[in-house]
């Protein structure tokens, strides 16, 4: 703990208070006001399933991200407006110092501010300064503000004489300086407006909260995550249109990537990328195929949700790496030909089933599928079951991780927190079990090489290069 002293500190002490001030604003005027804000968002954002209720707790729902941003600019405000009277103030001292008594320590930083503000306007209002005020009017202005100054800068603080400087400053500022100053609730109104202006602009380009209300992208995605999107991945958008400005930053096979329903652009749907211009996309049994080639996993073993059974997969396509579900059994029937199958049944890939497509994905479009691959309404089902992909201009960005997530009960899954959607497959606490059989799987990962599809030539097309953005 440091020592108080009087007067100016040393420059040892100089830089002990200071990491010591850091610490202490970091704390109560930051990460504070930080926890108070997604807090407050939790508690005022519905639960799943819940009925619109209008108002703040459908304006907060809608906008996690703008009324998270508000709500933390108010707490840092406040906090900052009492920050002389939280534990600790005294040892931080104030501008430098801590001989200045309790009492006069919001006055100290006033007369600072007030010195500032002056001198701004001083540099910023030269000519109008010199047209509308006499000399004799600059000068007692200038000679107030330096004895202010002096009082401040003293060896040994002393209270009377700086409050009589403080006054006579504030007075002639006051007085000559007034037309050109920012009222108090100017200020606060300025704060909040570059708040929301911030968080507006943030959401608009750069990133975006999604909650997840369905479990077709189970188990990357469960029901109940929210996530954050980074909106600047495939570029940055043109304002006020659908348009980007780098165009060669197209979304990769396996991202998985939030975008608007293309039968209704109101709706916002997240699936997993698969095939991309230039491919012939089949399925095989809910598998996908990319020009011919059967895209490979691993078997994970049995997986229950929300009373339902299916076999959980581990899908390798480039080089991501992730997890997949199919309802009903895991064996599959070998094949060579369609003819080694039985009647309505297809050969892909070396295995028989029920298959779906071709569908030939055009320029400017990907194709997706949800990894719970059979409870997906995805590109397979558009269009009344002729299939569809997903124009680049309905895109809004690539799921980035986990930041909330609520269970079935209410509360917070604290195992789904900051799970990198992108990263390495992730199961819940529930399905520990499986752990060692994806780890397995990870470990016996195919080479990149043979987890890419070929070119429609048959030649391997290899992963596209990314922009700077994904680097």
């Amino acid at each position: 703990m440091v020592t108080p002293r009087d007067g100016p500190p040393s420059r040892h002490e100089s830089r002990e208070l200071r990491l010591f001030r850091y610490v202490f604003y970091f704390f109560w005027i930051i990460a504070l006001p930080f926890a108070l804000a997604v807090a407050n968002v939790w508690l005022l954002t519905p639960n799943a399933g819940s009925p619109a209720s209008g108002g703040l707790r459908e304006f907060v729902k809608e906008q996690q991200i703008p009324a998270g941003i508000v709500l933390f600019t108010l707490f840092a405000m406040a906090l900052w407006r009492f920050r002389h009277d939280l534990p600790l103030a005294t040892a931080i001292g104030v501008g430098g110092r801590r001989d200045v008594p309790p009492s006069a320590r919001g006055r100290f930083e006033d007369a600072a501010a007030l010195i500032e503000e002056a001198g701004r306007i001083v540099r910023t209002r030269k000519r109008e300064l010199e047209r509308e005020l006499t000399s004799t009017e600059r000068d007692q202005v200038a000679q107030a503000l330096e004895a202010l100054e002096r009082t401040i800068e003293a060896d040994r603080f002393d209270t009377d004489e700086f409050d009589a400087a403080y006054a006579r400053a504030d007075r002639a500022v006051g007085e000559h300086l007034s037309r050109w100053r920012k009222g108090e609730m100017r200020e606060y109104a300025e704060s909040i407006g570059i708040a929301v202006a911030v968080a507006l602009l943030l959401r608009a380009f750069v990133v975006e909260a999604f909650k997840i209300p369905s479990g077709s992208m189970i188990p990357t995605l469960m029901i109940g995550d929210h996530i954050f999107v980074n909106k600047f991945t495939y570029g940055p958008l043109v304002p006020w249109t659908d348009k980007r400005l780098l165009s060669h930053m197209p979304p990769q096979r396996g991202d998985v990537m939030v975008f608007k329903y293309p039968e209704n652009k109101e709706q916002d749907f997240i699936k997993r990328v698969i095939a991309t211009p230039g491919d012939v996309l089949e399925a095989i049994e809910g598998r996908p195929v990319i020009n011919g080639w059967l895209i490979p996993h691993c078997y994970v073993g049995p997986y229950r949700y929300e009373g339902r059974s299916a076999e959980l997969y581990v899908e390798f396509l480039e080089d991501k790496s992730y997890l997949t579900l199919f309802d009903g059994k895991t064996d599959e029937q070998r094949c060579t030909a369609s003819d080694d199958c039985g009647a309505g049944l297809s050969c892909r890939g070396g295995i028989c089933g029920m298959l779906q497509g071709p569908f030939h994905v055009g320029a400017e479009e990907a194709w997706v599928m949800g990894d719970n691959r059979n409870n997906s309404h995805d590109s397979r089902s558009w269009r009344g079951g002729l299939g569809a992909g997903v124009p680049f201009e309905n895109i809004k960005g690539r799921a980035m991780f986990v930041w909330m997530s609520f269970g079935p009960g209410g509360g917070i899954a604290q195992d789904r927190l900051f799970v990198n959607v992108m990263g390495r497959p992730t199961l819940t606490t529930s399905q520990e079990s499986l752990e060692p059989a994806v780890d397995r799987c990870m470990r016996e990962r195919p080479p990149v090489a043979q987890t890419t599809p070929p070119g429609r030539d048959g030649a391997a097309s290899g992963p596209k290069p990314r922009g700077p953005a994904d680097r």
